[in-house]
């Protein structure tokens, strides 16, 4: 499975795209808006974890980008953000498959709870899209 990273912090991106490839992601990164719609559309991942606060175009300016593109609409977007989850109803609203916040990710140090979460996240994505559970893509 393809991930598609959108985070401009350096320490938090290694960290995840390390928890992610050690889980048996393939992980593609970006560290701003405009690279994210670039890579999105040339890639084509299965799945964009996209932060909220990003230079050159904002988390919430990139979603309503993929989810108005044809070539991007349907790929999962499922929002990273420190931000409180005040913002979580309206970025549903507007398209994103699911919220959840990096503190709750990464309780402490060298912790880190991404890719148990996104097997989660993942599952009751593609039972919404009625995508049967034997191609569920689950990391080995």
């Amino acid at each position: 499975m393809k991930i598609l990273l959108v985070e401009d912090s350096k320490p938090i991106r290694r960290e995840n795209e390390t928890a992610l490839h050690n889980a048996g992601y393939e992980v593609i990164c970006a560290v701003d808006g405009e690279s994210a719609v670039r890579f999105a559309q040339d890639q084509k991942p299965d799945l964009i974890l996209l932060d909220m606060i990003l230079p050159r175009m904002s988390g919430p300016e990139v979603l309503r980008h993929l989810k108005s593109d044809p070539l991007t609409a349907e790929i999962p977007v499922v929002v990273l953000s420190s931000l409180s989850e005040k913002n979580r109803e309206k970025l549903l609203e507007e398209g994103a498959d699911e919220y959840l916040e990096k503190n709750a990710l990464m309780p402490g140090r060298g912790i880190n709870l991404l890719p148990q979460v996104l097997e989660t996240v993942i599952c009751r994505i593609n039972r919404k899209r009625g995508v049967a559970f034997s191609n569920i893509p689950l990391h080995e």
